[in-house]
C-alpha cells in the first residue's frame, strides 16, 4: 500500500541519515557509538517489517530512538571556544566608516611546512576606493570537481587582500566532506595576504592553483567588500556550522555578490566548485581570453607560486600572463 511504502522509505533514509550522524560526530566514544547505531539501524527495520506487513503498531518501535536522535542533533550548538588549529584561531572582524575599512585579525603567516610557521595576526586599514580589481582565486587538491574559492581584492597601491570562507577545524582535526553535512565544522571568513594564504596551498599543501580576472563595476566591488566584512562579524556574533551544500566556500560568496549583483543564476557549479570558471565564461565575467581552455592554461598559477628563485613579488608572479591582467 502506498502508506506503507512512504514510511518504509522514510525509515530507511532516516536509518542511513542517523547512522552516518552518528559515525561522524561519534557523541558517545567509538565502542558506544557503534552500539548505539546498530540499536537505531535495527530499530528502523523492525518498524518497516512490521509496517511492511500491515501492523502500523510496529512503527511505534521507531518513535522512541527517531526522537532520542532528534534531540541529540538539536542539541548540538557551534561555538566560539574550542581548541583551534592556529590558522583559524582568530576571528575576522572589522568597521567601515565611510571610506576607510578597518580590519582586525587580518592573518600573516610565514609558512615552511603544515605545522612549521611563524603566526602574525595584524589590524589594518584599507581605503574602498582604492580597490582597483577582484580575482577569483581556485585551488584543487584531488577531484577536478571539487575546489577552494578565494577572492582576493586588488588595490592601487598593488597590494591584494584575499577572503576565504573556511572550515574552522579544531586541532588535529582532519577535512572530511560527509563531515561537514553533519555539524562536525564551525565556519570562519579569513583575511589573510596572498602570500600567506594561496601560497600555502600550493607549495605547502600541495595543491593546483588557477587564477582568474572577475569583471565588476567600481561600486560592486566596493559592496562585495564590506559584504565579506559584514558577513565577519555575524559570524563573530553568532557562530556557525559548516555545511558542505548550503554553507561552504563557494555558495556563501554566491549569496553575497548575489546581494550586489542581483538575478545570477542557481547552477550545479555553485557545488562542484571546481568548474566555477565554466559558471562564470557563461555569464560573459570574464575578459582577456577567447576560449575556456585558454583561461585556464593561462591561469594556472601553481609553478609560478613554487618559483622562489623569480625576483619578482609574488603576486606580480603568480598574475604573469592571467588573462585580463595587464602587465604588471
Amino acid at each position: 500500500m502506498p502508506g506503507q511504502a512512504g514510511f518504509v522509505l522514510f525509515a530507511v533514509a532516516a536509518a542511513a541519515w542517523g547512522a552516518l550522524a552518528l559515525w561522524v560526530r561519534r557523541p558517545a566514544g567509538v565502542p558506544f557509538t557503534y552500539a548505539l547505531i546498530v540499536i537505531w539501524v535495527l530499530a528502523a527495520l523492525a518498524a518497516c517489517v512490521l509496517v511492511g506487513t500491515g501492523r502500523w503498531a510496529g512503527a511505534l518501535l521507531f518513535v522512541a530512538p527517531a526522537a532520542a536522535l532528534a534531540a541529540w542533533w538539536l542539541s548540538l550548538r557551534p561555538s566560539q571556544h574550542r581548541d583551534w588549529e592556529p590558522s583559524v584561531a582568530r576571528l575576522l572582524q572589522g568597521q567601515v566608516v565611510g571610506d576607510t575599512a578597518t580590519l582586525h585579525n587580518v592573518r600573516h603567516f610565514q609558512w615552511r611546512g603544515p605545522q612549521d610557521f611563524d603566526a602574525h595576526w595584524e589590524t589594518r586599514q584599507y581605503s574602498l576606493a582604492a580597490i582597483r580589481s577582484v580575482d577569483l582565486a581556485l585551488s584543487y587538491w584531488s577531484h577536478t570537481a571539487i575546489a577552494h574559492t578565494l577572492v582576493s581584492f586588488g588595490f592601487a597601491d598593488g597590494g591584494y587582500l584575499v577572503f576565504s570562507v573556511e572550515i574552522r577545524r579544531q586541532k588535529n582535526d582532519r577535512f572530511s566532506e560527509i563531515g561537514g553535512f553533519f555539524r562536525q565544522y564551525e565556519l570562519s571568513i579569513v583575511a589573510a595576504d596572498e602570500r600567506d594564504i594561496l601560497q600555502v596551498r600550493t607549495n605547502v599543501r600541495h595543491e593546483d592553483g588557477y587564477l582568474y580576472r572577475v569583471q565588476m563595476a567600481p561600486d560592486d566591488m566596493r559592496a562585495l567588500f564590506a559584504e565579506y566584512i559584514n558577513q565577519a562579524n555575524r559570524l563573530t556574533e553568532r557562530p556557525r556550522f559548516y555545511n558542505t551544500l548550503t554553507a561552504n566556500c563557494t555558495t556563501l560568496v554566491y549569496r553575497m555578490v548575489n546581494r550586489i549583483v542581483t538575478g545570477l543564476p542557481l547552477d550545479y557549479r555553485l557545488l562542484a566548485s571546481g568548474y566555477l570558471p565554466e559558471y562564470l565564461y557563461d555569464l560573459g565575467a570574464l575578459r582577456g581570453a577567447g576560449s575556456l581552455q585558454e583561461y585556464r592554461r593561462r591561469g594556472r598559477y601553481t609553478e609560478r607560486a613554487r618559483d622562489t628563485a623569480s625576483p619578482l613579488p609574488f603576486s606580480r608572479r603568480i598574475r604573469a600572463g592571467v588573462p585580463g591582467i595587464e602587465e604588471l
